[in-house]
């Protein structure tokens, strides 16, 4: 009763603090421990357990924010911080812009609207595998594929939503939380994307795509009718229009779109896929990139003293990723690794468990509704996934599944739910630069997400169990 008590209070106080708009990471850590606290207090089990406890249950609790930090800054937290810092890289050099634009083209050439509106999702869900970053690729779709939208007469409200779902999937090999799945499954991450990933998304993005097209334009005929929106609402603001002139000042040539792409093709070359000759870790790879990507900008610009000037942008994207996301994971750990020692969370799996012939199916709704509310509440498909994540083997175990099938479609489900959430970064930019409420937004979003939640979850259990 303890357990399912803590963890039902850890839950409450978290999604308080983060509603009331304190900041995330440090609300996170805080419960997680007074979670231990309670723990060392009200059980005997062990905060800290071998040659890495202190012989003090209360150092003991601040040891294992030690613990969690060091073994995710060795792995996990400094790949995030090199492909982020490239990312940085290639979105200073205009890398980033290119690529945008060169996927964009086509729906030059669509005239229906809601054809145009559904396709566009498509669109940014692809380029959402070379760009990882839901807020980035927000803004620049905002730039580029908004005003499109906002030509052949879909109204602000629709093409907002649209943009904001286009990386809801969290797909390919550069994803954080995609990094940290194939870390449970024990294989690459090219490995997830394609034996895992790449069949459930491809399905779930076209059931998102068709939804798209009917829900959007349904509430535009439905908002047009009651008067919530007004043909003001279909037409192009002009701050946009001056912030996409301003945007378009320092481009790049056009081949540069090739760079965001070389991470993906290098590791699907020296991977089993292709050739196991040379094996070429994510980071490894990510620092390739980096030194072509700059070698490929001093040849082209013949400027070396302001190209080596740019790489500052690398290190930086590093920082910047230290303190919101790499922060994130470890206070997002340490809460979870209180939830886990309450024991409430190992009474919640083993109830799942107990269901006789739907155990599994339980237990995978009751794991993706835990992340969906996570995500939807902090507004960060990683802060869900990175907090609940390590139970995904203990869950699967529990009910005699593969691991794969319980994890996919949990990952996916914490990147759909975060396109739901009106706290969402990439719901807050897009909404801002829109001009809109983010929980107008969220209004068009969320049965589309629904949908696509069902589907992803559905198409797991029968294609990969």
């Amino acid at each position: 009763m303890f357990g399912i008590i803590a963890v039902l209070v850890g839950i409450v106080l978290v999604g308080y603090l983060i509603v009331k708009k304190y900041y995330a990471p440090w609300s996170l850590l805080l419960v997680g421990l007074l979670l231990l606290l309670a723990v060392g207090i009200f059980t005997d089990t062990a905060i800290v357990a071998g040659k890495k406890a202190t012989n003090s249950w209360l150092v003991d609790i601040v040891q294992v924010v030690t613990n969690l930090s060091k073994s995710t800054l060795a792995g996990l937290g400094l790949q995030i911080m090199v492909i982020a810092g490239f990312a940085d890289y290639l979105d200073k050099i205009g890398a980033t812009k290119s690529f945008v634009k060169v996927c964009a083209k086509p729906l030059e050439y669509i005239h229906s609207p809601y054809t145009l509106l559904a396709i566009s999702y498509l669109v940014g869900q692809f380029i959402n595998i070379f760009i990882p970053s839901a807020v980035g690729l927000g803004v620049l779709l905002m730039l580029t594929v908004y005003p499109l939208l906002m030509a052949v007469g879909v109204s602000r409200l629709s093409a907002a939503a649209v943009i904001v779902t286009s990386s809801c999937l969290d797909l390919g090999p550069a994803s954080a939380n995609s990094i940290v799945t194939s870390k449970l499954l024990g294989i690459s991450a090219m490995e997830y994307f394609l034996e895992g990933q790449l069949l459930i998304g491809v399905i779930t993005a076209l059931i998102v795509c068709i939804s798209h097209g009917f829900i959007q334009k349904y509430f535009d005929k439905k908002d047009l009718a009651s008067g919530r929106i007004t043909s003001e609402d279909f037409k192009l603001k002009s701050e946009l229009i001056a912030a996409k002139a301003k945007s378009t000042q320092s481009e790049a040539p056009t081949f540069y779109a090739i760079l965001p792409v070389l991470p993906i093709v290098f590791l699907f070359i020296f991977s089993k896929f292709c050739y196991t000759g040379v094996k070429l870790e994510l980071i490894t790879c990510m620092f390739l990139c980096m030194i072509l990507s700059f070698l490929v900008d001093v040849l082209y610009r013949r400027d070396f003293k302001n190209c080596v000037a740019n790489t500052k942008t690398f290190f930086q994207g590093m920082g910047r990723v230290f303190t919101s996301t790499v922060a994130l994971i470890i206070c997002a750990l340490v809460f979870a690794e209180g939830l886990k020692l309450s024991g409430g969370i190992n009474s919640i799996i083993g109830w799942a468990a107990s269901m006789q012939n739907t155990g599994g199916v339980v237990m995978l709704v009751v794991m993706c509704t835990l992340l969906a509310f996570a995500s939807i509440l902090t507004g960060s498909a990683n802060a869900a996934f990175f907090a609940f994540n390590s139970l995904l083997p203990h869950a699967a175990k529990a009910v005699n599944w593969d691991l794969i099938i319980m994890a996919c479609p949990v990952q996916l489900v914490s990147g759909i739910a975060r396109s739901m959430s009106p706290i969402a970064g990439v719901t807050i930019a897009v909404s801002s630069i829109a001009e809109l409420s983010p929980f107008e937004v969220v209004r068009r979003t969320i049965p589309v997400m629904a949908i696509g939640m069902v589907t992803a979850i559905v198409s797991s259990v029968v294609l990969l169990g």
